[in-house]
């Protein structure tokens, strides 16, 4: 019998989407799942986009070009511009999704072999994006008991090597909610410097930064112009993660042409998610005030209520819509399977991601889960009730 290939084999399965079937099972036997497993927001998308949707005045739905649409790559400059970020439409690269993006700047910009630090816990499918370009992730853990903040600088400085090309951060974190300060950015941008290294920026949920102070962009770290690669999306900043676009930024030229060339191989990014994106920049600024607001308010629900439960423990994040708890049990994999398939509350019951898939030592988060608040204040309250009841006879 033909066999699949290693690379598919060592290919880790997502830790937010491997219980599906669990809960799947479970809605067939009549209980409601309550998803606090993923980042799908609940929020609707902007009307400008709905709307433009709904009345695309094309007689053929053709190719776009392979670096997306100019007059998308035109309104996207007006919105950096907003945020401090000068850029010129050939610095923008459309892509499927921000992870395409981060695929095809790992392939464009290291060898297999080569190394990327990234601190931890993270993003998933960055191991997977990593294995897929043949590159080597080497992590750096933060810890919960200081709210996942950026391990010393030194230890950064310890983890790289010859083979070390490149640095990744999310700002803000998911799946911690973590956000750099300006001196942790600084600290980066001055080892980026030193090496001559690459910094992937994933700024995803830019618009989600829940403090006073303006986010600082990857983009404005003076003295690394030409290392940074910016990974930005329409996905959840405007609720509408199918339409799958996305963007790879970047000054460096070569950087650029380079990424040009996977995206003609893939031919073109979807052409009415890019219709759907360039109508979303459009939304008034009361749709994102709106949105800032209602992920402000279901942060406090969720983080409140988990720290009121005995034994749990998680830090307030600043940013994003995610939070890691650390639950009072020892396998939060076989905790979150448990809740699925043999526990229900009043005909309810809670999806959680084990933390453990967000580590590259699946040792640590034993006892941690990632929470995403993408759902409304009154459903984040019920949640918190079915969790408190599924530890209390977890633990009995």
């Amino acid at each position: 019998m033909a066999q699949v290939s290693e690379r598919g084999k060592i290919l880790p399965a997502s830790p937010i989407r491997k219980l599906t079937p669990l809960a799947d099972a479970a809605k067939r036997r009549g209980i409601h799942v309550h998803h606090l497993n993923i980042g799908q927001p609940d929020l609707p998308t902007p009307q400008v986009a709905l709307d433009k949707l709904k009345h695309i005045e094309r007689k053929t739905l053709e190719y776009s070009p392979s670096e997306g649409l100019l007059s998308l790559r035109k309104k996207m400059v007006e919105y950096y511009a907003s945020i401090g970020v000068t850029l010129d439409p050939s610095e923008i690269i459309v892509t499927s999704g921000g992870s395409e993006a981060l695929m095809f700047g790992f392939m464009a910009c290291m060898n297999p072999g080569d190394e990327v630090i990234i601190t931890e816990p993270a993003y998933a499918n960055y191991h997977s994006f990593a294995q897929m370009a043949g590159i080597k992730v080497v992590p750096l853990v933060s810890k919960i008991e200081n709210g996942f903040a950026l391990p010393d600088i030194a230890e950064f400085e310890r983890l790289i090597t010859p083979k070390t090309k490149a640095i990744l951060i999310c700002n803000p974190n998911n799946p911690t909610g973590y956000t750099y300060t300006k001196e942790e950015l600084y600290k980066i941008r001055d080892l980026v410097k030193k090496y001559d290294l690459f910094l992937f920026a994933d700024e995803v949920y830019r618009e989600f930064f829940y403090s006073k102070e303006p986010l600082i962009s990857a983009m404005t770290l003076e003295g690394i112009e030409q290392n940074v690669i910016l990974c930005d999306s329409f996905s959840k900043r405007y609720s509408e993660c199918g339409i799958r676009v996305g963007a790879l930024i970047s000054h460096n030229k070569e950087v650029c042409s380079t990424v040009l060339k996977y995206c003609q191989a893939r031919l073109s990014p979807p052409l009415l998610g890019q219709i759907v994106a360039e109508a979303s920049i459009d939304a008034p600024k009361s749709y994102l005030q709106n949105t800032y607001d209602e992920y402000i308010a279901r942060r406090n629900v969720l983080v409140e209520g988990l720290n009121k439960i005995k034994g749990v423990h998680t830090p307030m994040p600043n940013g994003a819509f995610y939070t890691i708890a650390q639950l009072p049990i020892d396998d939060a994999d076989k905790f979150c399977a448990w809740m699925l398939s043999d526990f229900s509350y009043e005909g309810q019951t809670v999806m959680m991601a084990p933390a453990t898939g967000f580590y590259s030592d699946h040792a640590n988060g034993k006892n941690q889960v990632r929470l995403a608040y993408v759902l409304e204040k009154g459903e984040l309250e019920k949640a918190l009730v079915v969790l408190a009841k599924g530890l209390e006879k977890y633990n009995s």
